[in-house]
């Protein structure tokens, strides 16, 4: 593993930002991506904020709370899994149902923000971060239906989207490019774990002090190369494993090739030519 300044993100996620003296890292991220002032107050029960690795998946998250009561959940997923937009879904919607109590006025559910880390190709997209919401239009004239003048009052909120969750998808893998925008240089940071001289967004300059790989402890330090480690052994087997699905995608096509060319009764020889594979192989199709 090539020694880095700073640790990465999802390291940090796991350990270092779960101490509230580094929670100015995560609301400069957050704060920087909502685009609005963002004060956590506490982190709240999840999975990722139990103390375990999850090498093997690569995954992590934390659950927090802010100064106005809405859950902020941020997870990194670094494999390739082709449910995941159901997954974020049944995360934010287990989320809903587990922080009101029974009995409670639906006015109490807590608004829901589920921000994604993945370093894979998610879906079909070229752009870096996503966004989704929830509206409600018009089947007839597209019209978008809002709230009353008593539940934007009531809610404190102004469209029906802002009290349903929101989704953020930040596809950071192979995203190199240094820039003066505050969102692409956290992508940048995420991507590459390096936070140049000039990076200015908000929480990058704390994390230049606090995500340092040499004020971690030692066994810390071993456990973070242990960790990384394991991230290259897992990208490097999913490299491999695409290359064989390739290759094996392209062996398959050549057979098929073949087969139509001997119903039309093409030479053997010509087949052979034709689709890279031996008259061996051509002769036993």
């Amino acid at each position: 593993m090539r020694d880095r300044t700073w640790v990465s993100f999802d390291w940090a996620l796991k350990r270092l930002l779960r101490d509230k003296a580094n929670f100015d890292v995560l609301e400069g991220f957050v704060s920087t991506l909502l685009e609005r002032k963002i004060k956590i107050c506490r982190l709240l029960e999840s999975e990722g904020n139990k103390d375990r690795d999850d090498v093997k998946n690569n995954r992590v998250d934390l659950l927090a709370e802010d100064e106005k009561g809405e859950m902020l959940l941020v997870e990194v997923q670094g494999e390739p899994e082709f449910a995941y937009f159901q997954r974020i879904l049944f995360g934010t919607s287990k989320l809903v149902t587990e922080y009101i109590d029974s009995g409670m006025n639906y006015d109490n559910i807590k608004k829901v923000y589920s921000i994604n880390i993945v370093y894979f190709d998610l879906g079909q997209g070229k752009d870096i971060v996503y966004h989704g919401k929830t509206e409600f239009r018009g089947v007839h004239n597209n019209e978008l239906l809002r709230l009353s003048p008593f539940q934007r009052q009531k809610f404190s909120v102004d469209e029906v989207y802002q009290l349903y969750p929101e989704y953020y998808i930040l596809k950071v893998n192979d995203f190199n490019r240094w820039s003066k925008v505050p969102l692409e240089q956290w992508v940048y940071f995420l991507s590459t774990s390096e936070i140049p001289e000039d990076a200015d967004a908000p929480g990058l300059s704390e994390a230049r002090e606090k995500l340092k790989f040499m004020n971690m402890s030692r066994d810390e330090q071993m456990a973070y190369r242990r960790y990384m480690d394991n991230r290259v052994i897992l990208q490097d087997n999913l490299i491999t494993a695409r290359g064989e699905g390739r290759l094996e995608g392209q062996t398959e096509e050549k057979i098929s090739i073949a087969k139509r060319l001997k119903q039309m009764g093409v030479d053997v020889s010509v087949i052979a030519q034709s689709t890279g594979l031996s008259q061996e192989d051509v002769e036993k199709i």
